[in-house]
């Protein structure tokens, strides 16, 4: 998933020395290429070319490190990632200008504050240490002075930020409405028409009709922008059956894996343990005589029945106990000591010992290891593979001359089935551009691919005659539907006039009360919409996919406004709301900052930055 650029703000870029230092390690901190130092202005503010770098690169790691996946620049940039952090940037800077123009500044002994208190300035002792901060600077291309500057002149654009944004706080009447709305529910009962009520059979629909339906509904027709993509892949599963294993290979993960295919008789079991034997004694002779059970026994002791299994165990888990249960037959609940003191065993199921000669584990034994080989076989052809492509060999030779099949795929993000399946796969074809050269990628399953985008096909509405049976499917369905509306209004007339749901032979349903946003509820789709724009009273018919609806709005409901639910959502809404309006608030400021100062970006210089990531 790709995160969104976040907050505006880079003094804690600043004050943070760890970013400072990241941020900046092994990269010019006052150029690129020893050309580029900003990447554009704000009024007379220049927007560090170092800022951007630094913002980018920490959101590409972000996203690196939420997926566990690495992150190329053509993926960033497909997400939308570089133009968002351009955008911080410049709201940065545009807080920075107006600060200056305003003439914001925060004094020495606050700044120097900030300095002490970051860890990186201090020496073993926990003091600031003018010559660690020195090195720390000079490390990251800084003078002192342009540091000081620098931190001075984010920190002035923060307090303005902060008194844009903070102290906002929304009237009461504002969240009861807002709760008002969200909690109001309605209850309402419903029934639907089925195609065994059509009183009539549906018509053969003519070419004329069939025409008109398609124009109608082109938005059901129009093929979606497909990338044309050629690829090659090579998994796992494909080569097994060329790998061979000798008969040493297979005795050694015998060997190893000599646990699993020979288990000792084994038992399913629940342990409780009781304070005393008199206790546990007491316990077992009320259970034999049916005067309670293991579950009222556990409750007793304030326990869930989770909490007493111990799942499946052999004798050498039970210690002292093991004779007894082992004893015991399914369902008996028996005394034993246990390392924590006398206990109730029930003995819920008997597994049987399983034993698996190597002749019969051969063919498991087979598969693994030669899956195994295959996929290291995979991981060391790889290399080759992709040198062989970085030297301009085209995808179909190199499936004639190694093992990798060839396939196509119309890419339009709605895929399923084979390498369509591989989320990996999903990942580069949608980021990937005509532009971008094949390059070999892994598969989740230890296979390989690699893929090249012949064409981008913009998205078309699919020929008619392409499409023709589709479409007089979807007439049918349609006018069925129709058809079944039309029988509902007349079961509506009477239901309107008073007649129940099953005096008109309709099998009813009730909701008792449901919001606007009843998620989960077994309801038509549209439902709630229409009954939240009903009259208390009214009867509605809705259509559905090949079948009707009928609705009756049965009672308007106000929403809860008591107790700890009501609360806990007063409280939300209200958090929500003034952090949404502080929002607002501030970015109509950053936009009308920019629009007063005027921006200017120099996308050669974006460029630029953009390059290093590439």
């Amino acid at each position: 998933m790709i995160r969104k650029a976040g907050g505006v703000g880079k003094t804690g870029g600043y004050i943070l020395l760890g970013l400072l230092l990241l941020g900046l390690g092994g990269f010019g901190a006052t150029n690129f290429g020893g050309t580029v130092s900003s990447i554009g202005r704000v009024g007379d503010t220049d927007i560090p070319a170092q800022d951007y770098f630094r913002n980018l690169r920490s959101e590409i790691n972000a996203v690196q490190a939420e997926t566990g996946e690495p992150l190329t620049f053509q993926q960033a940039r497909a997400a939308g990632l570089p133009d968002a952090v351009l955008s911080r940037v410049v709201i940065a800077a545009a807080l920075e200008d107006e600060a200056a123009r305003m003439g914001l500044s925060v004094g020495d002994e606050r700044l120097a504050r900030d300095l002490q208190n970051v860890a990186g300035f201090q020496g073993v002792d926990g003091q600031f240490s003018r010559e660690t901060y020195r090195l720390a600077l000079e490390n990251a291309g800084y003078t002192e002075a342009e540091f000081e500057e620098n931190l001075r002149a984010e920190s002035a654009a923060t307090l303005l930020q902060t008194a844009v944004q903070g102290g906002v706080s929304l009237p009461d009447t504002y969240i009861d409405t807002l709760i008002g709305y969200a909690g109001e529910r309605r209850a309402f009962t419903w029934a639907q028409l089925s195609e065994d009520r059509l009183d009539t059979g549906v018509a053969v629909p003519t070419d004329e009709e069939l025409q008109a339906f398609y124009e109608d509904n082109l938005d059901r027709y129009t093929r979606p922008q497909t990338k044309q993509i050629t690829y090659v892949w090579l998994t796992p599963s494909m080569i097994v059956d060329t790998v061979e294993v000798d008969e040493a290979t297979l005795r050694a993960a015998y060997e190893e894996r000599e646990a699993e295919f020979n288990m000792p008789e084994r038992r399913l079991v629940e342990r409780l343990v009781m304070p005393n034997a008199d206790a546990a004694q007491d316990a077992a002779d009320r259970i034999a005589a049916g005067e309670t059970t293991f579950e009222d026994v556990v409750d007793a002791r304030g326990l869930e029945l989770a909490d007493t299994d111990l799942g499946d165990v052999a004798r050498d888990d039970l210690g002292a106990a093991a004779e007894t249960v082992f004893d015991a037959n399914t369902g008996d609940v028996v005394i034993a000591t246990s390392n924590l003191g006398p206990a109730l065993y029930r003995v819920n199921a008997v597994l049987a010992a399983q034993e698996t000669s190597f002749e019969d584990a051969i063919p498991d034994l087979r598969d693994t290891v030669a899956l195994d080989r295959a996929r290291r076989v995979i991981a060391t052809q790889g290399a080759t593979f992709d040198e062989e492509l970085a030297a301009g060999v085209t995808l179909e030779e190199l499936a004639e001359t190694t093992e990798l099949e060839q396939g196509q795929i119309g890419w339009n993000g709605q895929n399923s089935g084979d390498i369509a399946g591989y989320e990996a796969f999903g990942e580069i074809a949608n980021a990937v551009t005509v532009d971008d050269y094949p390059a070999i990628e892994e598969l989740g399953d230890g296979g390989i691919f690699a893929l090249r985008v012949d064409e981008i096909q913009d998205a078309a509405p699919y020929a008619f005659d392409e499409i023709r049976d589709r479409v007089a499917t979807d007439w049918e369905v349609d006018a069925r539907a129709d058809a079944l509306v039309a029988q509902a209004e007349a079961l509506k007339a009477q239901i309107t006039d008073g007649a129940s749901f099953e005096e008109v032979n309709l099998e009813a349903r009730t909701e008792p009360g449901l919001t606007r946003t009843a998620f989960g509820a077994q309801i038509p789709p549209g439902a709630l919409r229409e009954v939240f724009e009903m009259e208390a009273g009214a009867v509605s018919v809705l259509k559905g996919n090949g079948t009707a609806f009928v609705l009756r709005l049965d009672e308007i409901l106000p929403a809860d406004t008591e107790g700890d639910a009501a609360d806990q959502m007063r409280s939300i809404f209200a958090q929500q709301a003034d952090q949404d309006v502080a929002q607002d608030l501030f970015r109509a400021l950053a936009q009308n900052i920019q629009s007063r100062a005027g921006v200017s970006i120099d996308q050669a210089a974006v460029n630029a930055v953009n390059a290093n990531f590439q």
